[in-house]
Parts: C-alpha cells; structure tokens; sequence
C-alpha cells in the first residue's frame, strides 16, 4: 500500500473520530448549561415563594381551614410555570407538573437532583421551610429539557458533521501527500537504476528542502560510500590472504626442505652423537625461525586489516612498560632500561606494543658488544605535539646504505636467524600511526638508535587511516611513507 494511501486511510479515520469527540465534549457541555440554567430558576422559584409555603404551613398548623385553602391557591399561583409540593408535619399540599406521587424522593440535598418517572425526567429541588412554629420541606420541579430538543440539535449536527468529514478529510489528505511524496518517489526511481556491483555511478540527489527525503538521500549516499569502502577492503583481504599464502609457501619451503633433509639424517642407525645433537640444534633454530616468521605474517596481516574503531587515547609510556618487562622475562641476561614519561596519542594498542616489542627484540638480538652483553635503553616521551620513541642498543650498528633496506620485507643479514620481519613490522606501525621511523647511530656514535615519531593525536581525528595498507603484498621502500614499491 502507498504511503498517501496510508497517511488517506489514517486521517479519513482519524478526523471523524476527533470530530465525535469533540462532539461528545461539546454535548456535555451545552447539557451541563441548561441543567445550570434550570438549577437556577428552581432556586429562584423556591425563594420566592419560601414565605408562601411558611404561611400555610402555619394556617395547616392552626386548623383553619379557610386560611389554608387561601394560602394554597396563593402558593401555586405564586409558583407559576413550577410544580410544587410541600411536606408538613400535617399533610402534603402538591400543585402544578410534578412526577407522580409513587416516585421516591431522594434525601434532602444542597443541589438540585434528577428524579425519573412514568418515562419522563424531571429537575427536582428541596428547600427547608423553618419557622417558629412549624417545619416542612418544599419541593419544586420542572421538566428536565436538557436533554430534549437542544441536546439533539447538537447530536444531530455533529454526526452530520463527523460523516462528512471522513470523506473530504481522506480526500485532502491523499492529495496533500502525494504531492509530499513526489520527491520521494523520483529518489526510488534514482535509487533502483543504481548497481554497486555493475557499475561505478553513484546517487546523485538535488536537494528537496523535505527535511526526510533529503536525509534519506544521504543516508543513501552514505550506505553506497560504506559499500566502495568495504567492498575496496574485502579486496585488500583478499590480496593480503593471498600474499600470506604465497610469501608462506615461499619463505617456508626452504626452512621446511631442510628440516626435513635433518630428519632424514637423524634416521640414519650410525649417525654419531656429536652429529645427532648438532643437527637437532639445527632443528631447534629452524622451528623457532618458522614460528618467529608465522608471528610476524600474522601480525603484518592484522596490521593491514585493522579498522579505524580500534583507535582510542591510550598512554604509550604504559606500553612501553610492559613491552620491557616482557623482554626482560625473556632475556634475563639482558641490561634493559626505562626512561619514560606521560606519552598520549591515539591510536591501536595491540600495534603500539608490537612496534615496541620488535625494536626492542631487534636491539637484542643484533644490538651485543662484542662481549656478547645486551645493553638497551628504551625512552618514551612527549615532544612538540609528538611522541617520542627511541631505543638505543650498543651492537655493530647498521651501514647508512643499509638503513632503509633493513624495512624490506624479508630482508635478513648474513648472520642473521630471524625472519626478517621485525623492523618491517615497526614501519608498517609507524606508518598506520600517521609517524616516521629512522634509524641512525646510538649516543657516542656506537651502536644504533632507532627512533620512532608519532603524533599525539586526540580522538577528534578518529578515522584518519592510510588509504592503502599492504605491507603483506609489497615491500617497504622508504620507511616513512605508508605507500610501497614492489621489491
């Protein structure tokens, strides 16, 4: 059903009912004048003739029979278009229209009441009649024509006007509301042309100046935008899901070749002991180098895929501070320092820890002296709108012509057992952060500082993510750019 057919239906069915109602209160209100008006010349009329019944109560009284037929005749004539009837301790004297004997009537009362009788309604009043010798009530009536002639007149009139409202009030109401829903209707023809899947065209709304229309015409452009949006994201899965299969398969088959080439020696009857464990530390290294690569995969992958709902406000110093507990944990031999202050930003905490947990896995793992000791000072702070990373370790250091080759992916050195994934994961952070990362040589000129710029950002730019992000599907050229050429 349409819209004007509904919003017809509703108000052809809703005028008329408002109409009786109104109607109802209307009725009400003109009975309760006229009642009022009746209760009114009652009263009057008992005023006024009070002293006339007070008299011939006491004629009644003094058992003149005379005086009392005088004074009867005097009272009804004095009651004029009012029936009478007057109680005594020595009779009752009725006169004019009045119900009949054999209705009750009620106690006496401060206000005029209904009585019913022989099919009519009657408007009845008593008044006390006290003097210094006699006592009696007097009762005056009139016909109850409140609900007669008047009352009808209005009844009559309001259903009239209650049928002849629901035609004409559906009518302009269907009328009105096709015209309200024309602009509606033209904005389902534009939307049903549209196919996200087929096409690239977009809705295109002019404004209407209806307040509804238009913001469903928004609404609309809004579910398409955050259609291109995750249909452009599903993409990015996809192409992060196939990296990951094909930089697994590729980076793991070696490692797995010569796993296996071990076992097959291990199986040898005759091999000597010495040669046995060697190969099973062999086994040992490649099985926490696959493990340490499967990690870093699944941790580039998250980092690719992660929303911007993720962000909060969040004090890096905390992170900080639990990354070097853990590394601590780890490596106990280790000297690992802490100098931090209030850092707040916005941003991913799972990756903040990440990014501090490789540079410091990282400066233990290639930052000894040549002693083999680990010493690594890790500061975290704020500095002109910015946060400030840095870690400092006291290994070889790292060539300047090797400073951006070390954030390719998969780029190892000669000596190293990793799986060269940990600083790639560091600008890959970085870079989902909005910062830079670079590397140059530690305090004094030995060793390498590692530092980490991002900025405090405040919630107010939630959002505000790399448009692309594939750090599993190419490599990182330059560290302190979110965009990545192939290596």
């Amino acid at each position: 059903m349409k819209l004007s057919t509904r919003i017809a239906l509703a108000v052809g069915v809703t005028v008329p009912l408002l109409v009786l109602a109104c109607g109802w209160l209307l009725f009400a209100l003109v009975a309760r004048d006229l009642h009022r008006e009746e209760d009114s010349h009652l009263r009057t009329r008992a005023t006024a003739i009070a002293q006339d019944a007070r008299t011939l109560l006491r004629a009644a009284a003094n058992h003149q029979p005379t005086a009392e037929e005088n004074r009867q005749r005097r009272l009804f004539n004095a009651a004029l278009d009012v029936g009478v009837r007057l109680i005594g301790p020595d009779g009752t004297f009725s006169g004019g229209p009045q119900p009949d004997a054999s209705v009750p009537l009620p106690a006496v009362a401060r206000n005029p009441v209904t009585l019913r009788g022989s099919g009519r309604r009657w408007r009845a009043y008593a008044m006390p009649v006290n003097g210094t010798q006699v006592s009696g009530t007097l009762w005056v009536f009139a016909p109850d024509t409140a609900s007669r002639a008047q009352l009808a007149l209005v009844r009559n009139r309001v259903v009239t006007t209650a049928l002849l409202a629901a035609p004409l009030s559906a009518l302009l109401a269907w009328a009105i509301a096709s015209g309200a829903t024309r602009p509606l209707r033209r904005l389902r023809k534009a939307a049903a042309g549209l196919d996200p899947r087929a096409t690239s065209v977009r809705l295109e709304h002019r404004p209407t100046r209806v307040a509804e229309v238009d913001d469903l015409a928004a609404t609309l452009q809004t579910v398409l935008a955050r259609y291109d949006e995750q249909a452009t994201r599903t993409a990015q899965a996809l192409d992060t899901a196939r990296s990951f299969s094909a930089a697994a398969s590729h980076e793991l088959r070696n490692p797995l070749m010569s796993m296996g080439t071990n076992l097959d020696v291990l199986a040898h009857p005759e091999l000597p002991d010495a040669d046995r464990a060697e190969v099973v530390e062999d086994l040992r290294r490649e099985h926490a180098r696959l493990l340490g690569m499967l990690v870093a995969l699944r941790e580039l992958g998250r980092g690719d895929l992660v929303e911007a709902d993720a962000f909060r406000v969040l004090d890096a110093a905390e992170v900080a501070d639990a990354a070097v507990a853990e590394a601590r944990r780890r490596a106990p031999d280790a000297v690992i320092t802490l100098s931090a202050g209030p850092a707040p930003l916005h941003g991913w905490e799972p990756g903040i820890r990440i990014l501090l947990d490789n540079l410091v896995g990282n400066a233990l793992a290639h930052g000894r002296d040549a002693r083999g000791r680990a010493e690594v000072a890790v500061a975290v702070g704020a500095e002109a709108g910015h946060v400030l990373i840095t870690v400092d370790d006291r290994g070889p250091g790292i060539a300047p012509a090797d400073r951006q080759e070390v954030f390719r992916r998969f780029h190892r050195g000669p000596a190293s057992t990793g799986s060269g994934l940990g600083l790639t994961l560091v600008a890959q952070q970085a870079a989902l952060h909005g910062g830079t990362v670079e590397i140059g040589e530690g305090p004094g000129g030995a060793g390498t500082r590692c530092t980490v710029r991002l900025p405090a950002r405040d919630a107010a730019q939630e959002g505000e993510l790399p448009a692309r992000r594939d750090w599993l599907t190419v490599t990182a050229q330059r560290s302190q750019s979110s965009h990545k050429e192939p290596s």
